[in-house]
């Protein structure tokens, strides 16, 4: 085990951290702590977009502007505000090294960066690409002299902090990973918190219940194929066949666990090309703890940290009265546009997402958005009435689009590079009420929960109950027409908005106070984050991007960014049904308390099952613990090994070099399946790699290149001189998946082909290009 490298990377994430308190400081001045939650990724946020810019020109001028800046803001900011609250960082602090270092754990019993069950070769060779690279864009590692055709925000933060670091790509994999993680849980339990304190319920229960659910906490999939297991034999059957549920996995028993299961709910129809996915028939809901678990370093996962920072950015503006107007439209056309031309880089299906939750925010915020525009434009807006509500969600459109705008221009050199579009596709196959309570149900069941407490403090007895029954019968009603999200969500999300909403901004009276305040107020920004992902969870059963996967990646990018959203509300209305939910009468609270109580524990408990069995049998199959990625070269692939880090170590900067193609998702050397390990695991650029680029780019633009690898190796000797010149060829790899596709090859005939290493039967040639043309 690397301790080490670990007590590098922890030091320097902490450093960043309290570097970016400072400036987190000016940013959310009325939050609890000061927003020190939020230094790591304000101070990465920094760092990267001086090296997105400068990197055109040169990546390590970038990173070293990009500290000097941050230094520099953080001693401006410091001189005018004071340092960093000690008690506030070391909270944080110790929040975010027992989540690193959880993560290292588990990390370092399953380091291997491999291709199964994932994508951790386009990960890695994407940080491979950068850490070799000068300059940005990156030279895509699978279709050599093109520029990298995917979103590589978060594997350039993971080059950055690499590069400070000083450590070895296939350790920094790992480490950064953990990193991720943590900056997630901290971030989330520092927003949580701060919403808690603003509505007086109590901080630290409401950030550790948020923590625990974005960290720990499952869907209720698992908890409930443990049930299935516990139940007798014969009632399990029948249960699951009332409901058309298939007894699989954990429903058998521990011994048939299996960690994948759980993100693996949602059903496609398999004679609707359009939804229908290749991965069993499923489509993907992954949750934090199984993404980590899994181990890709993917865009999903790098993104969260910041879609927290846009959170807390919106609820610094949600906090600002209507009279510090500067401030407010500097957090949103001047912090939050940077963060989400970083979001647009790195996790392009979360952009639009930033913009929404903005719109979310300036229509439920205590302010009025007409004190958005200057006063002498301000009379012909209404105030009041369906007038006023219209021009309240108009101006909070109008704000969405400025943000997309200008995140646009913070990530203009992004959008030129992309090389292939994507189609919007309507009405795919919706998901069933089983499906969806199974993913969403330990977030909706506590926000209807919640909801209901609301209502029950407004209205009469029989009325609250009239509601809850009419909630009821929405979802049965949806759940009959095959529209369960609407039935399930819709209701959720009007509630939140009706107890959220004031059209004037001021405190209202009557059958629904919008915004109370004191001890009595009503809700919080913690409605504007159930707004927000229920409006997403909506949207993906009615909209999805049409690709060869069906709606997929669209509900796969999607519902993490629920998760995270939901996750930073629940445990601020968890904590308030826990420390504020009082009905009237001394029985009534007593039962609500003590019910309350046993539900937080049930909940808690329940989806604690997935972690529970999920690490001990993560634990059981290790091996030696180590942080180094490619550990298990030594033992499945040995000869290539060898050979693999002959390149890395040998070569230097971005040679092109040609593997066999094409490559597929697996790595069977054996059978021909090459998954591009050479370049994928160096960052050294092949002419073709794997078949991922024929969706990034076209069919037919990536198999003619196949056409000409093939050429490469085996054609006549006229032919494989112009294609080595085309593609400027350097080296020639032939390994066990060459020899498999092209038996003999003949390449190595030609003049200025000349062999410089050999481990076993695999050979690197190098070109010399100045002497092909003599043959």
């Amino acid at each position: 085990m690397e301790y080490g490298f670990v007590v590098i990377w922890l030091a320097l994430y902490l450093l960043l951290t309290y570097v970016g308190a400072t400036i987190a400081s000016a940013l959310f001045p009325r939050f609890a702590e000061r927003g020190v939650a939020f230094g790591l990724p304000v101070a990465l946020g920094i760092l990267w977009l001086f090296t997105y810019f400068v990197g055109r020109v040169s990546i390590t001028a970038g990173i070293w502007l990009g500290m000097v800046a941050l230094v520099g803001a953080a001693l401006a900011v410091a001189y005018r505000r004071g340092p960093v609250d000690r008690r506030s960082f070391g909270e944080v602090a110790a929040v975010f090294a027992v989540a690193f270092l959880f993560l290292v754990w588990v990390r370092a019993l399953d380091p291997s960066i491999s291709p199964l069950a994932g994508e951790k070769f386009l990960d890695f060779g994407l940080v491979q690409s950068l850490l070799r690279a000068d300059s940005l864009p990156p030279e895509d590692m699978w279709f050599a002299g093109e520029p990298v055709a995917y979103y590589y925000g978060g594997h350039l933060l993971t080059a950055i902090l690499t590069r400070l670091s000083g450590t070895a790509g296939p350790y920094a994999y790992n480490l950064a990973l953990a990193g991720f993680y943590a900056t997630l849980v901290t971030g989330v339990y520092g927003l949580a918190g701060a919403v808690a304190a603003a509505r007086d319920v109590p901080r630290r229960l409401a950030a550790g219940l948020s923590a625990f659910f974005v960290g720990v906490a499952s869907n209720l999939t698992t908890p409930a194929r443990a049930l299935f297991w516990i139940l007798p034999d014969g009632l399990d059957r029948s249960l699951a066949g009332a409901f058309g549920y298939e007894l699989k996995g954990l429903a058998n028993g521990p011994g048939e666990f299996y960690f994948w299961d759980a993100s693996r709910v949602i059903t496609d129809d398999p004679n609707d090309f359009a939804t229908y996915t290749p991965a069993r028939g499923y489509s993907v809901n992954e949750f934090p703890l199984f993404a980590w678990l899994n181990g890709d370093l993917h865009a999903h996962m790098m993104s969260t940290g910041f879609l927290v920072l846009a959170a807390a950015l919106c609820f610094s503006y949600y906090q600002t009265p209507a009279e510090e107007r500067r401030r407010r439209l500097a957090l949103l056309f001047g912090a939050l546009p940077a963060v989400a031309g970083l979001m647009a880089v790195t996790n392009t299906w979360s952009f639009p997402s930033i913009a929404g939750l903005a719109m979310v925010t300036v229509a439920m915020a205590p302010a009025s958005p007409r004190s958005l525009v200057p006063a002498s434009l301000r009379d012909p807006i209404p105030r009041e009435g369906a007038a006023g509500e219209g021009s309240r969600i108009g101006l909070a459109v109008g704000v969405a689009v400025g943000v997309v705008g200008l995140g646009l221009l913070w990530s203009l050199p992004f959008w030129f590079g992309v090389g292939s579009g994507r189609e919007v596709t309507y009405l795919p196959d919706r998901s069933s009420i089983a499906e969806l309570v199974g993913i969403h149900g330990l977030f909706l069941i506590p926000f209807a929960l919640y909801l209901y407490a609301q209502v029950g403090r407004v209205l009469e007895r029989r009325q609250t109950r009239l509601v809850g029954l009419g909630f009821l019968g929405t979802v049965a009603v949806g759940a009959v027409i095959d529209l369960a999200a609407v039935g399930l969500v819709l209701p959720l999300l009007l509630g939140a908005w009706l107890f959220a909403r004031s059209p004037t901004g001021r405190q209202t009276s009557g059958p629904l106070p919008a915004l109370a305040d004191g001890g009595e107020r009503s809700v919080g920004f913690e409605t504007v984050l159930l707004v927000a992902g229920a409006g997403l969870v909506i949207l993906v059963e009615f909209v999805f991007i049409k690709e060869n996967v069906g709606r997929m990646n669209t509900v796969f990018k999607t519902y993490m960014q629920v998760w995270v959203l939901w996750a930073a509300a629940v445990g601020p209305i968890l904590a308030w049904l826990l420390t504020r939910w009082r009905p009237d009468g001394e029985t009534s609270r007593t039962l609500v308390r003590n019910g309350t109580t046993v539900f937080v524990v049930l909940l808690v408990c329940s989806t604690s099952v997935y972690a529970a069995v999920a690490l001990p049998n993560h634990v059981g199959r290790a091996g030696e613990p180590t942080l180094d990625g490619t550990a298990y070269l030594n033992d499945s692939h040995p000869e290539e090994a060898e050979a693999i880090r002959w390149l890395d170590r040998e070569i230097d900067g971005q040679p092109n070099i040609v593997t066999a193609a094409p490559a597929g998702y697996y790595w069977v050397p054996d059978e021909g399946k090459g998954a591009s390990a050479p370049s994928s695991l160096t960052g050294i650029p092949t002419v073709a790699g794997w078949y991922h680029e024929a969706q990034y780019r076209n069919n037919s633009v990536y198999y003619g290149r196949v056409n000409d690898v093939n050429a490469i190796y085996r054609g006549d000797p006229a032919q494989q001189r112009e294609l080595l010149q085309k593609y400027d060829v350097r080296y020639i790899y032939n390994g066990p998946a060459e020899r498999v596709r092209h038996g003999p090859i003949t390449v190595n005939r030609l003049d200025g082909v000349t062999e410089v290493h050999r481990s076993g039967e695999v050979i690197v040639y190098r070109v010399n290009q100045s002497a092909l043309g003599e043959s």
